[in-house]
């Protein structure tokens, strides 16, 4: 067996890190708890080094594992060879209290449940007499009514006292109860317990125009749609973020207890964090720790259903991950998924950087591929002069229940973020009788991971190529400029900014109803005031869009000299011809094209 003498050891003798490593050697006989010999050893080295000193402990009575901490805590190493949720790990731990009080803390009794030990024993360390050292133990008793472990604890109890309990009675009593209770128990499926972290530094989201505590309660949002469950929110202001622990690292142990404490499973930051400092974080945590976009990464890889949409979830999930594939194994290498590792996080820690690469090199190969199919199919409906409508917005504005009211489908539409993410495509019908393409595309959000608007580019090339773009917006959210503020800068990374935009303010049912605001948004150039889901103005908008599209294009006489018959190609490419002649003086043609193209052929027109 490796004699490892885990925690800090910085400062602590050789001759002591010696002494720590025969503990090894120590075989508990008998069925005991513990023996007064093996606790007045470890006392006595705690009121040497001041540290606290844990071991771990084998039901047949073998040390292995000893750690050592600080004066008031202890990093404990991984358990390893967990059971069913009916059976304890079959690891005991025992440890000192250099402060000389023996009760259970709350992280000890945290970490009792978390590691699911057989028993967690403290020993207070009284000096200068060791000998009066008490003992205090806990056992996982069964479960409460939300499926969390009980905990009891009993002492404290002298040394000679705890040399007399027997030991294999308890635990097998114990897994006979959690056997019991554990038969329809859902426990290993449960949600993870998740605190969300903030910080107010004068960044990005001032000159957005969001406070952080709007930002965090949109985080949750995020993660309640990640399938989380959300404990408690924490905001951190200061001048600065660290460039090693981002929330400083005073802070970062802050949490690290409370994340012991509450039994917490995950942490998540409003903010992206370097590769440095996520690592840092999740070792001083013992927790997985993702950023923003690691979030937003993983509902998309929730919502993905085409195999376009799959590829390029990967790609943006790759393209992130590739600059942290370093350096994450203690707290990843444990994990069996969870949020943050759905898509490509199942396989990503098992491959090298030169894999990720070539698998990123396949995946805009592949995407290529279906780009030039959807190119074909644009291009097609350009030939038959099918005017194309793209519905824009933030997360959750109505974009999907709109389509659907609007050209009588069926699609996937729910009151959460992303729930639409591959783009869906209907015929639309105008009152002018008149046929256009209507597509609903991929909700925006502040501050959009940039990985995904490089990865969906072939699919956001829709909303360029769009005649017009209705710009969907929850009226009744408190931060609607900012959500509208939030898509026009996604529009414009895309180079989309000067498409004719409809401004569509929906859920106008959801304003109280002496709300002057539908009236004064609908003053608003371009723009209408609608309930997508109450089935108000939707004439109204039909109108609208067929008004913006009559603008888009015109029909118009040209006459062609013979000498120039390669323009009669070139207007059978750019519009659609309506009518043909053949005249003595050339060829006159009727055509229905784009008007932004109309001055390139001007010298031909005739009234």
């Amino acid at each position: 067996m490796a004699q490892e003498i885990y925690g800090n050891l910085k400062g602590i003798r050789n001759s002591v890190i010696e002494e720590l490593k025969t503990l090894y050697d120590v075989k508990l006989e008998g069925g005991q708890l513990l023996t007064s010999e093996l606790a007045l050893r470890l006392a006595d080295i705690t009121e040497f080094i001041n540290k606290e000193i844990s071991l771990y402990i084998t039901r047949s009575g073998q040390v292995e594992a000893v750690a050592v901490g600080s004066n008031d805590t202890v990093d404990l190493p991984p358990v390893e060879g967990r059971r069913g949720s009916s059976r304890l790990s079959g690891v005991r731990c025992i440890h000192t209290h250099p402060n000389g009080n023996s009760a259970l803390s709350g992280v000890d009794v945290s970490a009792l449940k978390n590691n699911r030990f057989d028993a967690m024993v403290a020993i207070g360390v009284t000096s200068p007499d060791i000998t009066q050292s008490t003992i205090s133990f806990g056992m996982i008793t069964g479960l409460d009514n939300n499926e969390q472990y009980v905990v009891e604890a009993y002492g404290p109890i002298t040394m000679a006292e705890a040399e007399g309990i027997f030991f294999p009675n308890l635990v097998m009593t114990v897994e006979r109860i959690l056997d019991k209770q554990t038969g329809s128990s859902s426990l290993a499926q449960s949600a993870e317990r998740t605190i969300l972290v903030g910080m107010e530094y004068g960044g990005i989201l001032s000159t957005l125009g969001w406070s952080v505590e709007d930002s965090l309660e949109e985080l949750k949002q995020l993660a309640d749609t990640a399938g989380a469950q959300v404990v408690a929110k924490f905001l951190q202001k200061r001048p600065k973020p660290d460039p090693a622990f981002f929330i400083g690292r005073g802070k970062v142990q802050e949490l690290a207890l409370y994340v012991q404490q509450e039994n917490i499973d995950l942490c998540i930051f409003d903010d992206e964090l370097t590769p440095a400092q996520q690592r840092n974080i999740e070792q001083a945590m013992g927790i997985r720790v993702l950023d923003r976009t690691a979030l937003i990464l993983d509902i998309f890889a929730q919502r993905a259903r085409t195999n376009e949409g799959k590829l390029q979830v990967e790609l943006a999930q790759l393209q992130y991950t590739l600059p942290r594939i370093m350096g994450k194994g203690l707290s990843l290498s444990r994990l069996g998924g969870g949020i943050g590792t759905r898509g490509p996080g199942e396989t990503k820690l098992e491959v090298d950087r030169r894999r990720i690469r070539d698998r990123i090199a396949y995946i805009k190969e592949c995407i290529g591929k279906v780009k030039s199919v959807r190119n074909l199919h644009r291009a097609g409906r350009a030939k038959a002069s099918v005017p194309t409508v793209s519905l824009v917005g933030y997360t959750n504005a109505g974009k999907s229940t709109l389509l659907n009211v609007l050209t009588n489908s069926d699609i996937y539409a729910k009151d959460q973020l992303f729930a639409t993410l591959d783009p869906t495509t209907r015929q639309l019908e105008l009152p002018d009788k008149q046929q256009a393409i209507l597509t609903d595309t991929v909700g925006f959000i502040q501050r959009l991971p940039h990985q995904l608007v490089a990865a969906f580019q072939s699919t956001l090339e829709e909303v360029v190529e769009s005649d017009v773009l209705l710009h969907v917006i929850d009226v009744s959210h408190e931060l609607y400029k900012e959500q509208s503020n939030a898509v026009y800068k996604v529009l414009e990374q895309i180079g989309a900014k000067d498409k004719t935009i409809i401004t569509v303010y929906n859920k106008i049912d959801k304003l109280p109803e002496d709300s002057a605001l539908p009236e004064r948004l609908a003053r608003e150039e371009n723009s209408i005031c609608i309930s997508a889901k109450g089935r108000k103005n939707l004439d109204r908008l039909l109108a609208l869009i067929a008004e913006n599209l009559k603008l888009q294009s015109i029909e118009a006489d040209f006459m062609i000299p013979y000498s120039d018959t390669a323009i009669v190609s070139k207007l059978h490419e750019a519009g659609t011809v309506l009518e043909q002649e053949y005249l003595a003086e050339g060829t006159r043609l009727k055509v229905r094209l784009d008007a932004a193209q109309l001055g390139e052929y001007e010298k031909y027109m005739v009234n």
